[in-house]
């Protein structure tokens, strides 16, 4: 099976316990916390896809790891997920639970690559043309820095991608260039 699959699968059931429980917001923090672990410690991640390492060490290193610091019903899931060997899967897991929780609560996620840091106004701006794009009220903007773009943005909404950056409005001219339309062809 998949591991779009597998991780969709358990964070839909997760997503709907914790909303059963009514700790979806609990949940949530819980599932950032794993993808704010893995983001900064790469060696998270590949603890959990090591065959060497067995499910029980797995789950007390998650254990000690998060503590009591997590819900409840979260403890419970790294046990299920332990038992079942999905471990190597449980970022995928947190990051499937994180686009559901957005879905669930009508949030649009964005992405925004710049040349340099935005500031409120430009924020806002941004976020306005995801609502409008969208149809949704409440926006998600991950911001990303590229000094690569020269100049412009990247607005990517879903699977929509609106580029205004110099460094693409070159590659289009230079492709425009290599079609010499006023050269006369015998």
């Amino acid at each position: 099976m998949s591991e779009y699959r597998i991780a969709s699968r358990y964070a839909k059931s997760l997503l709907e316990l914790s909303v059963e429980k009514d700790i979806l917001e609990a949940v949530h923090k819980d599932m950032n916390k794993i993808l704010e672990i893995e983001r900064i410690s790469p060696e998270f991640a590949s603890l959990l896809t090591s065959p060497i390492v067995g499910s029980e060490k797995k789950l007390a290193i998650l254990t000690a790891l998060f503590g009591s610091e997590v819900s409840e019903l979260t403890s419970s899931f790294f046990k299920l997920v332990s038992e079942k060997g999905r471990e190597p899967y449980l970022p995928a897991m947190a990051r499937e639970f994180h686009k559901q929780y957005n879905a669930h609560r009508g949030i649009q996620l964005a992405e925004v690559t710049t040349t340099f840091p935005i500031d409120d106004s430009l924020r806002d701006q941004f976020t306005e043309i995801v609502k409008e794009v969208s149809g949704m009220n409440k926006v998600e903007l991950k911001e990303n820095i590229n000094e690569k773009l020269i100049g412009g943005y990247v607005l990517k909404i879903g699977d929509r991608q609106l580029d205004e950056s110099i460094s693409s409005q070159l590659r289009k001219l230079r492709l425009d260039f290599t079609q010499n339309l006023y050269e006369k062809k015998y």
